[in-house]
């Protein structure tokens, strides 16, 4: 259970209601998660991260796809084991497109990232010096 309750649109200040109509615009749905409406709470918190979310992940010119943001996004999630943004992400991943084979490939990929890297930090093995250079 969340530590604060979920804001329901009646019960928003006109600073989050704000934010919540620029949600739904940006996304071209009604449909404003949770996260958000806990996070309704703090509307300066609130506005800082949705701006900071659209800045992140909106397309840039010879930047990273929608899907790749989308694939990091929920990489970082499941190293992190938020189990809320693995399932938020997994979603958005599959509306841009993310096919059952991709994620069957990226779920490999995540899984050995996370065996090599607990073996490398076990072994305390130092990065190579040609991988030092950058």
């Amino acid at each position: 259970m969340a530590v604060l309750p979920r804001l329901e649109d009646e019960h928003l200040s006109a600073e989050a209601a704000t934010v919540f109509a620029d949600i739904r615009a940006s996304r071209g749905s009604d449909f404003v998660n949770d996260f958000w409406r806990v996070l309704a709470h703090d509307p300066d918190l609130l506005k800082a991260t949705w701006e900071r979310l659209k800045a992140v992940m909106a397309p840039r010119e010879g930047g990273l796809d929608p899907l790749t943001k989308e694939l990091v996004y929920l990489a970082v999630s499941t190293a992190n084991g938020c189990s809320y943004c693995v399932h938020s992400h997994t979603a958005a991943a599959r509306a841009k497109g993310l096919t059952e084979a991709q994620h069957g490939e990226f779920l490999a990929v995540v899984a050995m990232a996370a065996t090599t890297n607990a073996l490398v930090d076990g072994l305390q093995v130092a990065p190579d010096e040609v991988f030092r250079r950058g």
